[in-house]
């Protein structure tokens, strides 16, 4: 990992600030670490970092509202940390866009395999963005998903006026692998694997969460689905519109 990668601390414990600023400066990143929510939006006006780390119980505005807010105004990985570790705490975490989750008290080495498992998730998204693609719309990979278009060239998902829709990186790679593989159940051990997001646990509820965020995003009617359906005892299943 290069020095030019950048993390943000947000973290109002001043040893868990210190801590992550010695060792992931050994790792090589670049480490800013801040204590509030206020500090954290002035450093995000001056430079934009590739990952947050962003406590949860931050006095005033939590760190849930932050996520809320990072995801709504930028494109950058978010992994929650809370002292709580509470299994509702993650879930609401994952369903306001945060990439991953960790539980203090932390092994810095689990963290450091969970900030490189989203880092490389967003540099893969960005190297493929990044790439020079034709002119003319007609030669790009556009695929019809829902009520959105999902463009694999630039890593987006449009609305149907070609605006883009905010996905995070490891949602974009859900869409992809269900606009792969049509018609077809996937299991969420699939999912994981397809995904390369071996982190978490198929039997917890991050595939499922992820899968009610898409919904809302690419279904005529979220409370009924139709495109991205579940199918009983297996997982789920992309059933292209026609």
């Amino acid at each position: 990992m290069t020095g030019t990668t950048t993390i943000l601390v947000v973290d109002d414990d001043p040893d868990i600030r210190e801590l992550l600023e010695d060792y992931l400066g050994d790792q090589g990143y670049r480490v800013i670490s801040v204590a509030t929510a206020e500090a954290m939006r002035l450093s995000l006006a001056e430079q934009l970092p590739d990952v947050v780390l962003l406590d949860v119980g931050l006095p005033g505005e939590d760190g849930l509202s932050l996520a809320r807010h990072i995801r709504e105004h930028f494109d950058l990985g978010i992994i929650m940390v809370s002292g709580a570790g509470e299994t509702l705490d993650r879930i609401v975490g994952l369903e306001v866009g945060a990439d991953d989750y960790v539980a203090k008290p932390f092994d810095p080495r689990e963290l450091h395999a969970r900030l490189k498992s989203v880092l490389r998730r967003y540099q893969q998204r960005a190297a493929v963005s990044g790439d020079t693609v034709p002119e003319n719309d007609s030669a790009r990979r556009r695929i019809p998903f829902g009520v959105g278009t999902l463009d694999l060239d630039s890593c987006q998902l449009l609305d149907a006026g070609g605006g883009e829709i905010p996905v995070t990186a490891m949602e974009f790679e859900l869409l992809k692998v269900f606009a792969e593989r049509p018609n077809r159940p996937l299991t969420r051990d699939q999912l994981l694997n397809l995904t390369q997001n071996r982190d978490w646990d198929p039997f917890d509820r991050s595939i499922d969460i992820r899968i009610a965020r898409l919904r809302r995003k690419v279904e005529p009617d979220p409370r009924k689905p139709c495109v991205l359906k579940t199918v009983r005892g297996m997982g789920y299943m992309f059933v292209p519109r026609k």
